[in-house]
């Protein structure tokens, strides 16, 4: 039976607070939220903190509210929320969607959507339909506070732009513009409690109905250090008017820019043809979706 190294324990009131304890104690502070990762690598020695700061009581950073022309996602909002709140169901429900299959219930009732993309995992569930939204993230310091896309923000496995003494504190969507539509495919061996083998989400904007491509991203999971745009088979369906060849063209390009591994859950040449296959899905489905939507 592994037990918890010892540490001190801080769980502050207010956000100024907080950022003046992470300030003190970075870094060798974690801050806790749903604790899903941190006491884990805790309890097998992978990390040992002198302290850890909890958010949990600090207003504000399990919130969704609304801003200019999209929402505010709170960091530290419980991953099966994003399945429930109706604003995001309705109007970004490509998260709604992989929030679903990301682990088991217990997982999802723990888990918040910060620490899912501050782990930086390569194969972690949040980072593909965020990054197919276009999401950006709110970086707060005692001293600052600077917005950050998350195109910019995963650096490689476990690694990201946070800075020792700043906290994710929200997800920052906009809202997507008439004829998008997306979708997110997670390959997985189980219905539930697996990490991917490769994930998908592709997102797609029209001008019109039956029109050309306005703005597309493919976003792959699971094949390479991060979670990666197939930045070139987008160039290929951006400005065209799509057809069933053209998607299995950018298909097969998305295969060939994913590098990703052999382990227990798959080989490289299998998840490579898998790419392709789920890029092809995503693509279709995201079409027929941005076709009806106004």
């Amino acid at each position: 039976m592994h037990l918890l190294p010892g540490f001190d324990y801080y769980e502050p009131k207010e956000m100024s607070e907080a950022c003046k304890l992470l300030a003190q104690l970075s870094p060798a502070a974690k801050i806790i939220a749903g604790g899903t990762d941190l006491l884990v690598n805790m309890k097998k020695g992978l990390l040992r903190p002198q302290a850890v700061i909890s958010f949990a009581r600090v207003p504000g950073l399990a919130d969704v509210e609304p801003r200019n022309s999209g929402i505010t996602i709170g960091s530290h909002i419980i991953i099966e929320k994003l399945t429930e709140f109706d604003i995001i169901k309705k109007k970004y429900g490509l998260l709604s969607k992989a929030a679903a299959v990301l682990g088991s219930p217990l997982v999802r009732n723990r888990a918040t959507i910060g620490g899912n993309l501050v782990t930086a995992r390569p194969a972690a569930d949040m980072p593909p339909p965020l990054l197919a939204m276009g999401a950006k993230v709110l970086l707060k310091s005692e001293k600052k506070e600077r917005e950050v896309s998350l195109d910019d923000f995963f650096k490689g496995p476990g690694e990201t732009v946070i800075e020792p003494d700043e906290i994710l504190t929200s997800i920052l969507l906009e809202e997507a513009p008439p004829f998008t539509g997306d979708d997110y495919i997670k390959l997985m061996h189980r219905r539930s409690l697996e990490i991917a083998i490769v994930a998908v989400a592709s997102r797609i904007t029209l001008d019109k109905p039956d029109g050309v491509v306005k703005n597309v991203r493919i976003i792959m999971s699971a094949v390479a250090p991060k979670a990666i745009h197939a930045r070139l088979a987008e160039e290929i369906l951006a400005g065209e008017k799509p057809t069933e060849d053209l998607v299995n063209k950018v298909a097969r390009q998305a295969s060939q820019e994913c590098t990703p591994i052999d382990d227990i859950r798959g080989g490289a040449g299998y998840r490579c043809a898998m790419v392709e296959h789920l890029t092809k899905r995503t693509l279709t489905r995201a079409l027929a979706a941005a076709k009806e939507k106004k």
